[in-house]
């Protein structure tokens, strides 16, 4: 059974001493966990994903009760977490994340004797995971960051969230007794509570990286804790997106209902508290999809938000959205707090002309966490591709709904300047929904992370947490394994003696 703090119980922050003794205990197990073989790590990745799933029943009831979030929800978001889970233990054991190179030695190299080099990635050391409130199990205790930490080879010291405490210190000792069970080195993974831990965590030596979900408030706090220490860190944060969508005339003749219905969904959805939820929507001037777009949403029951934090913000950014001069409604929507003073809310979606988005930029354009969403009526003959520098930071995701057959030179451009203000780049569909899979990209740009070439989801996330070590003229007695001449089953770029005598002519071919 998991060991669930009873719904009345005070849970309290960790002391100075009990952290003193989570850093000491990582520590030490982050050489023991990075000289684990990979098939090891791999099957304590697989116990813990199957853990989870034994547990669901326990586990489900209190992510209910504490986030709001419906069953179907968090069991999706359960199987979620234990499908990436097993994503890393199959990466791990392929081992190409590892990214093997060796140069032979060579005599007669272009640029004089060249030595033997042989380059494999390391595993960094202690990494401390800030949970997310949003996705109590696939971006929280045992979501996508916890996984690929420890598939990387690095101990976990995990902050718990204050939004779902109970289901966190639930979840953390499934996936403790797991990986105890599996074999894993004491410490390898630990939790603490309450923010003074989580920055003085950051903030010691023993941690050589951090990653984040949350705001950007406070995940520029943490960044700036994380890049101001004595010897800087690496600090990955998802931070904030808006998730532009732009929509072309022919698009909504070809499937306007499917897109003003699709579009609804796509932001009622878990009550807008996603990070892909698409915040801005550029259309035509008079695309004529109030009346679907309002039918839609009042067919959407009212959901209860995550915490009082959340409800607060959301009410002072849909008060702010509602009093901007130019904006007109399209469905009001609602929020109420009840007696607890949760907020439970109803899709509201506005309309915007350019010009007054453009006005109205200072109130406009900052995130709505909560299912609220902004169309742009942009007039006829406007190209979109310009749109995205002037109104678009950097995204998570960017979304084209064009028709099936349509092309322009505007179209190609507007799709490169999306690639290159956001992470994911999608023709039609709705950006919410991240697949868990190898070639997923969720991140992007700042704001919407602090480093745009990393991702939380797909097997890439893996490498967040590693470093390149190469290894000259090393004996074999002393290489990793995965280095030494009889090393098998790791792929690895092995660069020939004598090539370099023809560098440049696949050039020429």
């Amino acid at each position: 059974m998991t060991t669930t703090p009873a719904p009345d119980a005070t849970i309290a922050e960790t002391t100075p001493e009990e952290l003193e003794q989570v850093l000491r205990r990582a520590a030490v197990a982050a050489p023991a966990w990075a000289a684990t073989q990979a098939d090891a790590r791999a099957r304590a990745l697989v116990a813990v994903a199957d853990a989870l799933q034994a547990h669901a029943d326990e586990l489900v009831p209190v992510g209910m009760v504490e986030t709001g979030l419906a069953e179907a929800r968090l069991r999706g978001e359960l199987l979620r977490t234990a499908v990436q889970l097993r994503l890393f233990a199959e990466t791990i054991v392929d081992g190409s994340y590892l990214d093997v190179r060796i140069d032979e030695a060579d005599p007669d190299f272009a640029l004089g004797a060249r030595p033997e080099l042989r380059r494999v990635l390391v595993p960094l050391g202690p990494v401390v995971n800030f949970a997310a409130s949003n996705f109590p199990f696939a971006f929280s205790v045992a979501g996508g960051d916890t996984a690929s930490i420890l598939a990387a080879g690095c101990p976990v010291i995990l902050k718990v969230h204050d939004g779902h405490p109970r289901l966190s210190l639930a979840t953390a000792a499934v996936v403790a007794a797991a990986l105890r069970a599996s074999g894993a080195p004491d410490g390898v993974f630990q939790t603490i509570i309450g923010q003074e831990a989580g920055v003085v965590a950051l903030q010691d030596e023993r941690v050589r990286a951090g990653s984040f979900t949350g705001s950007l408030r406070a995940g520029r706090i943490l960044a700036d804790l994380a890049a101001a220490r004595p010897v800087p860190i690496p600090f990955f944060g998802e931070l904030g997106s808006v998730n532009p969508v732009f929509v072309t005339q022919t698009a909504l003749d070809e499937s306007a209902t499917a897109i003003a219905t699709g579009f609804v969904t796509s932001v009622a959805g878990s009550a807008g508290q996603l990070c892909t939820k698409p915040g801005f929507v550029y259309l035509p001037d008079g695309a004529g999809l109030d009346g679907s777009i309002r039918e839609a949403a009042a067919a959407v029951p009212e959901h209860r938000l995550l915490n009082d934090r959340i409800s607060a913000g959301y009410e002072a950014r849909r008060d702010t959205i509602l009093g901007t001069d130019g904006v007109r409604v399209i469905a009001e929507g609602s929020l109420r707090i009840d007696e607890d003073g949760d907020g439970w809310a109803t899709p509201t979606i506005v309309a915007v002309s350019l010009d007054a988005l453009r006005a109205g930029r200072h109130a406009l354009l900052d995130e709505a966490f909560g299912p609220l969403s902004i169309l742009v009526e942009v007039p006829a003959g406007t190209a979109f591709a310009p749109l995205v520098p002037e109104f678009c930071e950097g995204n998570l995701t960017a979304t084209l709904h064009a028709g099936a057959d349509e092309t322009s030179d505007d179209l190609v451009e507007l799709v490169q300047q999306l690639s290159a203000h956001a992470g994911r780049v999608l023709f039609g569909g709705w950006p919410t929904g991240v697949a868990v899979t190898p070639a997923m990209q969720h991140g992007g740009p700042w704001p919407a992370t602090t480093n745009d070439s990393s991702t939380s989801v797909g097997t890439a996330a893996i490498t967040r947490f590693l470093r390149p070590v190469a290894f000259q003229n090393m004996p074999d007695r002393f290489l990793p394994e995965v280095l030494r001449s009889s090393a098998t089953g790791v792929p690895r770029t092995v660069a020939p003696a004598g090539e370099s005598t023809h560098w440049g002519e696949a050039a020429e071919r």
